[in-house]
């Protein structure tokens, strides 16, 4: 008795195939960039991106922010890319650097309060 000829794949079969690789590649490059921008997790004490001295003042900017003689300075982020801080909000800065040198320059003498400060009023 002579074998029966192969069954071909129906079209809703090759549909379904071509269906779920699509899937699996449009998965696959969604997740590509941010799996490949992973990177090792951020450590309790992040190291200084940039730290000196400037007119006597303390400077360290690092991943958690901008502290000037140990103290926090709010910074905030534009959508232009550049910075401004609560000590001298009405210009930008193109670096945490650069602004942080000018919080000195405006602050003087006078220290940052700290945020757990109470305010009077």
């Amino acid at each position: 008795m002579p074998a029966a000829p192969a069954a071909l794949p129906t079209r809703r079969a090759l549909l379904r195939t071509a269906f779920t690789a699509a899937v699996l590649a449009g998965t696959a490059a969604a997740l590509a960039p941010v799996l490949r921008a992973r990177g090792p997790r951020q450590t309790l004490t992040p190291a200084p991106l940039a730290e000196e001295t400037y007119r006597g003042r303390h400077i360290a900017v690092d991943r958690a922010g901008v502290r000037i003689d140990g103290r926090p300075l709010p910074v905030m982020r534009r959508a232009d890319g550049s910075y401004l801080s609560e000590v001298n909000h009405f210009q930008s800065f193109g670096t945490p650097l650069e602004l942080a040198r000018a919080a000195v320059d405006e602050l003087g003498t006078a220290q940052l309060v700290s945020a757990a400060a109470p305010h009077h009023g």
